[in-house]
């Protein structure tokens, strides 16, 4: 099984022909809410992918609740460990353009409440085979307590530094995959901008760390570094709608691949395809291909 510890949030999105410079506004054509939250979002992806899932957060006490959680419960996520707190569900304002690019908001509401003791009782009902996936949308003390008791416990951990906070090389360093693209890599290495050589970089610090380290590169697909070895997969050659939880598909389908009992480098090519078809359709959790839809396209 596959416990995912992160955000469960309500979208929020304008659709618009271009994004607002500062202080500048601009009129958009379209706008709806949806289902979203890094969290939420992996622990989606990984259920279509056909994974079993036990979602662990927070949510508010509010009229987004319901909603913010129906495509979890219709994918049958077990929902358990969500706990309900005062105040409001988390919500994300996105803005998309007619490109598929996008700007982004969080306000945190209820994720900000998830408990150091909240991630305590999740990893305590895991077992060796499970797998702990972590985005940064919930407090570092929460994912600090998780990693270290999943590490005692022996359970595999994947952690996707969104957003990068001050505390982001610490808790890489307790995880076991590192999943970040390549400005998130940047900032988890110390460095103002991507450079370069960032491959360089990244097989320098997954073999200095004993990590396997993940660079999504968008429509390039993406790169893993082991200890010892790269290796790298391509994405569809499509034209974007909307890249809006592209990442968090890619992160869904790869601890799906792993638990199912790929390879690497199979878990990640099939990642890299369902990441793809995400940005074919609008929104986040809509977006998500299910497992037919990847087999297809990986087929095709």
């Amino acid at each position: 099984m596959i416990y995912v510890l992160g955000s469960i949030n309500l979208d929020m999105i304008a659709s618009g022909q271009r994004l607002p410079q500062p202080g500048e506004t601009v009129s958009a054509t379209n706008f709806k809410t949806a289902a979203g939250g890094k969290g939420a979002n992996q622990a989606l992806a990984a259920a279509r992918a056909g994974a079993s899932v036990n979602m662990v957060g927070a949510v508010g006490r509010d009229e987004f609740v319901h909603q913010a959680l129906a495509e979890l419960r219709k994918e049958n996520v077990t929902l358990d460990d969500v706990r309900a707190v005062p105040g409001s569900t988390g919500i994300a304002i996105i803005l998309v353009d007619e490109r598929g690019e996008n700007v982004i908001v969080i306000i945190a509401g209820a994720n900000g409440e998830v408990s150091e003791q909240d991630a305590l009782n999740a990893v305590k009902k895991m077992s060796r085979n499970d797998i702990l996936m972590m985005v940064q949308e919930v407090p570092d003390a929460a994912l600090k307590v998780a990693l270290e008791a999943a590490r005692q416990k022996g359970i595999k951990t994947l952690l996707n530094i969104a957003p990068t906070t001050k505390n982001t090389r610490e808790l890489a360093l307790l995880a076991d995959i590192i999943v970040a693209n390549q400005t998130e890599f940047s900032a988890l290495i110390a460095q103002g901008q991507p450079e370069e050589d960032f491959e360089h970089n990244a097989a320098t610090w997954a073999k200095e760390n004993d990590k396997t380290l993940i660079i999504t590169l968008g429509g390039d697909g993406a790169i893993a570094f082991t200890p010892n070895q790269q290796f790298e997969v391509n994405a569809l050659d499509i034209v974007p709608v909307d890249t809006v939880g592209a990442g968090d598909t890619f992160c869904g389908y790869l601890a799906a691949g792993l638990d199912q009992g790929k390879s690497l480098p199979g878990a990640l090519k099939t990642a890299a395809i369902a990441g793809s078809l995400a940005c074919l359709r609008q929104g986040a959790q809509p977006a998500i291909p299910h497992a037919r839809e990847v087999t297809d396209a990986q087929a095709s």
